[in-house]
């Protein structure tokens, strides 16, 4: 059978009617004969010597013919054959482009069969409230959709319109879903304006509409499970789960935690469904639930909710599970914060008796993983009240810090005024070793805790600065403290000395919180607060060494220092008056952003603007001098003042040196502006009547101004000619070059004057 490639070339008419192939075959026998006739002749000729002149030129004359012809056919194939196989190459590929081109349509209408199948399916399962399924197949529409979108030769109009329709049947979806979760789950919250107490939780309610029905077992109805599932479908139910959390935290777990008084009443009414509401039930003398109380109130209020409505299955996660990640953190520190501490033993005879708080703890939490609100793992709770020893203190301790505590809490403003000859009072301490007991009658030393045979009068001496009355009596309890500890048992003394460290560091973390947003607001309070921590500092260097021979070991080998508090307190100080530098940093920027960046000062509206933020700059800095001359160490105060007036004059010099045009009005404005400050700005350093020898603080104000010889330069170039500028220069060692670098200066040069042939000489000399 000839080949189809044989045939499609018969066929088109462009080859002999020859069969191409019997051709070849025909020759390549010829060939053959030809090849042995040949070695015939020349084994005859060579080997056998026989001479055949004549066969031998027949025979050449049978070659050639035979090249020849091999030739001709070589030609056919090359020049008709091949072509003809590339035409049909090209009618294959056509055809096969042809078939693809169709089968990709077939593919594209199946999409959109599909699409137009799951859109019905969609439409017909919304009605009848099947949400999962109508979720389903919207998600399965809008892979269709994606799957379009692939072809390129797909019509783009199309693809619009079908995905806009998807977008508001979504949005169809998502409302219904939500309708749905509204009818579903009901909150009642009374709006009310009382200030936060167990009252304003008051008839709090949350209904769960028809959330159960008694043939399934009180599970959650096949509806509720719908909405949800069909929620997680649509990328929806974590949001909703979130904001429902947030409102069970703040209105139902939380209050019911904080407040003793509230209980959780479940009830069950026809027609509305379960309804969980709290109730503020009057009760005297009960400020505090106890664990115990604080568990039976939660477990009540997360079962409820489990069988109801959380015991649903959302991919591999519980819905409560989910709950759980979002309620349970603040849930616990609430428990920890309002309940647990105040269940902490007062004394060692009460510690027994709290192993029944860890074991009601422990179960507690078991009942909640059991429930999938927690995962294996998670064990906060059960640690803090397993752990009541780290918590525990004895009475005498706790009257100590609760003691200690209202001093930290008491209103900062009343300050005492503290000098170099200022003394801490201490105790006659008896010999070490003695069992004597200190007398609680404190008497004033000669000397404070330095000992002057071998330290200086210089020494270990606070300057003269203000701090709180209330520090001054807590360094005075601390000491009346550790006196008890002496000639105390040794777990006594340890007890008493720990208190005493621990005064300190809840004097670290209490006070900075406690008066946060006050310290940060008035500039005076966080002063006073510096003051606090550098005068607390200093005495904790040496007060551990006056106690520490007087105690019981292991005491008094080295472990009574307070040493290692002094940086963490100094630390503090700096802090919090940095915090409130960088507040007044910022309302200085804040008042200098009015001034419209100095430029066009020509214009009175400018001017005006310009000259009120330097003027309210100025005020600023005298009223912070007013409220800081007498609290704070005089060195301390001239380094803060100059700090802000550094700031002040380097946001002007900033904003000076960006003008590219600055006439000769505005060069006279603005040396206007800027002389104030050179007049004005040192009179905040003037000392108090009384520190009239401080003077030279004043006189030292470029020592704490860095910019201070800068903004002088800059206002003396302000009203100088080209020639002075030079000067003032005198190639790059002058003082204006110590302060400017030159292209600053060549920048200034061109905003001041006109492009002339001296500006020109002037900017060359500058370099």
């Amino acid at each position: 059978m000839a080949s189809f490639v044989t045939e499609v070339l018969a066929s088109s008419g462009k080859l002999e009617k020859e069969d191409l192939a019997s051709k070849i075959s025909r020759m390549s026998r010829k060939v053959e004969d030809t090849k042995e006739e040949v070695c015939d002749m020349i084994n005859k000729k060579y080997s056998e010597f026989l001479p055949n002149l004549q066969a031998s030129e027949d025979l050449m004359q049978q070659v050639d013919m035979v090249s020849k012809e091999m030739e001709t056919l070589k030609t056919c194939i090359e020049f008709e054959v091949q072509q003809n196989i590339h035409v049909a190459v090209n009618e294959y590929i056509k055809l096969k482009q042809q078939l693809e081109k169709n089968t990709m349509i077939i593919k594209m209408l199946e999409h959109l069969k599909e699409f137009h199948s799951a859109m019905e399916d969609f439409n017909k399962t919304l009605q009848e409230k099947k949400y999962v399924d109508a979720a389903t197949h919207l998600e399965k529409a809008w892979k269709n959709v994606d799957s379009l979108k692939d072809w390129k030769t797909s019509q783009v109009p199309l693809l619009s319109s079908l995905s806009s329709e998807l977008t508001v049947q979504r949005e169809n979806l998502i409302y219904h879903l939500g309708d749905e979760w509204k009818r579903l789950i009901i909150w009642r919250v009374p709006s009310t304006k009382e200030s936060a107490g167990p009252k304003t939780f008051h008839k709090v309610e949350l209904v769960l509409s028809e959330a159960y029905s008694k043939d399934l077992e009180q599970k959650p109805t096949p509806l509720l499970c719908s909405v949800l599932q069909a929620l997680a479908i649509q990328g929806d139910l974590q949001n909703k789960i979130k904001l429902f959390s947030q409102v069970l935290l703040k209105n139902m777990l939380k209050p019911l935690v904080m407040y003793a008084s509230l209980e959780l009443i479940v009830s069950e009414q026809h027609g509305e469904g379960t309804i969980l509401g709290l109730e503020c039930l009057e009760e005297e003398n009960k400020e505090r639930s106890t664990p115990s109380q604080v568990y039976k109130k939660l477990l009540l209020l997360l079962k409820t909710l489990h069988m109801h409505l959380l015991d649903v299955s959302i991919g591999d996660k519980k819905l409560s599970a989910i709950l759980g990640e979002l309620v349970w953190e603040e849930t616990s520190k609430c428990i920890i914060h309002d309940c647990l501490v105040y269940s902490i033993p007062t004394n060692s005879s009460e510690l027994e008796r709290y192993n029944i708080v860890i074991k009601e703890t422990e179960a507690f939490e078991e009942t909640l993983k059991n429930m999938e609100y927690l995962q294996l793992n998670s064990t906060d709770l059960f640690k803090y009240a397993r752990d009541v020893n780290c918590h525990f203190a004895s009475k005498k301790c706790r009257d100590v810090i609760v003691a200690a505590r209202k001093f930290m809490t008491s209103k900062m403003h009343n300050t005492v005024k503290i000098s170099p000859e200022s003394k801490l009072r201490l105790p006659k301490l008896p010999p070490p070793g003695s069992e004597v007991k200190v007398k609680q009658e404190v008497v004033k030393e000669e000397v404070s805790m330095e000992n002057s045979k071998q330290l200086s009068a210089c020494s270990l001496r606070l300057p003269v600065c203000r701090i709180s009355e209330s520090v001054q009596q807590l360094m005075e309890l601390a000491v009346n403290t550790l006196c008890e500890a002496v000639g105390s048992s040794t777990q006594c003394a340890l007890q008493l000395f720990f208190t005493v460290r621990n005064i300190f560091q809840l004097f670290y973390d209490v006070v900075p919180t406690y008066h946060k947003e006050n310290l940060l607001k008035f500039p005076h309070l966080a002063a006073v607060q510096h003051n606090n921590c550098m005068y607390l500092a200093h005495h904790l260097l040496t007060l551990g060494h006056h106690f520490r021979a007087h105690l019981p070991q292991p005491l008094s080998e080295g472990v009574a220092t307070f040493v290692d508090m002094v940086p963490g307190f100094r630390k503090l100080g700096a802090q919090c008056f940095l915090a409130q530098l960088n507040v007044q940093r910022a309302e200085l920027l804040e008042r200098l952003s009015t001034a419209h960046n100095f430029c066009n000062l020509d214009d009175e509206d400018n001017y005006t603007a310009a000259s009120k933020a330097v003027r309210q700059v100025i005020h600023q800095l005298k009223q912070l001098g007013t409220v800081w001359q007498d609290v704070l160490p005089v060195s301390i105060y001239c380094k803060a003042m100059g700090n802000l007036l550094n700031t002040a004059i380097t946001e002007i010099i900033t904003k000076i040196m960006m003008l590219e045009d600055i006439s000769s009005e505005d060069g006279e404005h603005l040396h206007t502006l800027c002389q104030t400050i050179i007049e004005e700005g040192p009179l905040v350093f003037i000392p108090l009547a009384e520190e009239n020898k401080n003077k030279k603080y004043q006189e030292q104000v470029p020592l704490y101004v860095k910019k201070w010889s800068a903004f002088k330069e800059l206002v003396i170039v302000l009203r100088a000619n080209l020639q002075e500028i030079v000067d003032r220069w005198t190639d790059g060692k002058g003082p204006l070059a110590v302060e400017f670098s030159s292209s600053e200066v060549k920048s200034l040069v061109r905003a001041l004057f006109q492009n002339t042939e001296r500006r020109a000489v002037a900017l060359a000399k500058i370099k």
